[in-house]
């Protein structure tokens, strides 16, 4: 399938996780495809990799400036890059709260910033949000990451309503718990690993973590000429996990 075929795009993140699998995704579907990361050595051949900071407008406005002169336009922007919190409300300090938020949220409102008048240009512009069941659900230790995803929702449906009638569509995909390093630095920081990464897979229905390949096809969906005319959408890629109500599976049964 080659429906990327003349398109450009920029993924923030993209050396890494979900944001790596969608960038690679892309490029295989035809897409010439710029990664912002903090480590532009960690992403592969063929993607055009720059350093950029998503915490420092600086250094975002040089990124996409330099990425969209290597990729001669710009058609889609997937804002992927994020970073991760646990605890109550009681246990992350001020500091930490500001450095989330900064990134999770200020970080799309940056780039979109420096990438909104190329996407104006382009016949085909579409933005592709990474936020999360966390958004949607109520999950333990979890306050100040999901109040950054919940930012994130309505920026998504903010943006894609100011942007509508100039041609750009926006939206956004909420991946459950989803296998990537993030989620492996925590099961290893876990007291029982193994006995974490079971919690996890449980209270997910399909009884499974999300791989970041099957996030990375969300985005890509979203940011396809076959989405044309989905905007100020919010797909769940999450085993189930935010509509499902399913009873405890039964000794020895098993989910695939």
């Amino acid at each position: 399938m080659r429906d990327f075929d003349g398109l450009r795009a920029i993924v923030t993140g993209g050396a890494s996780g979900i944001g790596r699998a969608t960038a690679l995704l892309l490029r295989e579907r035809g897409a010439e495809v710029a990664v912002l990361d903090l480590d532009p050595d960690a992403a592969p051949e063929p993607l055009h990799a720059l350093r950029a900071d998503v915490a420092d407008d600086a250094s975002v406005r040089a990124a996409v400036a330099e990425a969209i002169g290597l990729l001669g336009g710009l058609d889609i922007l997937v804002n992927n890059a994020g970073i991760g919190a646990a605890g109550t409300v009681e246990d992350n300090p001020d500091e930490q709260w500001h450095r989330v938020l900064d990134v999770n949220v200020l970080g799309i409102v940056r780039t979109t910033r420096a990438a909104l008048p190329r996407l104006r240009a382009s016949n085909h512009a579409a933005i592709v949000n990474t936020c999360s069941i966390a958004a949607t659900a109520g999950l333990p230790q979890r306050a100040l990451y999901s109040a950054s995803k919940g930012a994130v929702l309505s920026l998504t449906l903010a943006m894609a309503a100011d942007h509508v009638r100039e041609g750009i569509r926006v939206n956004c995909v909420n991946p459950g718990t989803a296998d990537t390093p993030w989620v492996g630095r925590l099961l290893d920081a876990a007291d029982d690993p193994a006995a974490e990464r079971a919690a996890l897979n449980a209270r997910q229905p399909m009884g499974r973590l999300v791989t970041a390949d099957e996030v990375a096809a969300a985005i890509a969906y979203l940011a396809s000429p076959a989405a044309a005319s989905v905007t100020g959408t919010a797909l769940a890629v999450d085993g189930g996990m935010q509509g499902l109500r399913v009873r405890p599976a039964a000794t020895g049964e098993e989910t695939r």
